[in-house]
């Protein structure tokens, strides 16, 4: 029986280069495929996929809060990050949050139907490249790291910190500024990454700790 795949990417044409790629090798098929978080969770309820090949950058609910929700509803389905981040702290939040697996998206497909195939067994698949930066950094500690604190954001990304705390959405930030919804999801990642913050919940619980907005 063929594995059961849950493409989960905001781009389509990803989704549909993926499927087709997927769709060729012998022991898989995509069931359905995801445009965000949300949907990702709605059809891994409707459709029970053996494994989710998931973006972590998606809008709504991004890949790691839709991973953490559905490995804790469906333990039995296995979770393959996919992101162009090679930062250790997007590869441990999403392994934390339950994915199986991490792969980066400029890897050959060879490698991603590898990785699939790991985590549909059981096992936990890290690449090469993510492997050695996470061994090296332990063992160096980091120790020069900068704390992670307010006084990191320029005044532009602390006044998007206050509206995201705020309940402002993206478009709504965008035409606060008269910027585009790009630039300023661009910001909310700079933002999140100087903070070493991985989902708007967190941005919003340290701007309550910052006394930022009276939200609780």
């Amino acid at each position: 029986m063929k594995m059961k795949i849950l493409i989960a990417d905001d781009h389509a044409i990803v989704r549909q280069g993926l499927r087709a790629l997927i769709d060729k090798e012998e022991d898989m098929m995509v069931g359905a495929e995801a445009g965000t978080g949300a949907e990702a969770i709605r059809l891994t309820r409707q459709e029970r996929p053996d494994v989710i090949v998931m973006d972590i950058s998606m809008p709504d609910v991004n890949g790691i809060d839709a991973t953490r929700g559905i490995t804790a509803e469906f333990p039995e389905v296995k979770v393959l990050a996919l992101s162009m981040e090679s930062d250790r702290r997007f590869v441990v939040e999403v392994l934390k949050a339950g994915a199986n697996g991490y792969v980066l998206k400029d890897a050959a497909f060879s490698e991603l139907a590898t990785a699939i195939r790991a985590v549909a067994a059981g096992e936990t698949y890290l690449p090469p490249r993510v492997t050695t930066l996470l061994i090296k950094e332990y063992l160096q500690r980091i120790p020069d790291e900068v704390p992670a604190t307010y006084e990191n954001l320029s005044a532009r990304e602390r006044e998007i910190l206050q509206l995201i705390a705020d309940g402002s959405n993206a478009k709504e930030i965008a035409f606060a500024f008269g910027v585009s919804v790009k630039t300023v999801e661009n910001q909310r990642h700079s933002i999140m990454k100087k903070l070493d913050l991985f989902s708007i919940a967190e941005l919003t619980k340290y701007a309550v700790r910052q006394g930022l907005t009276s939200l609780k």
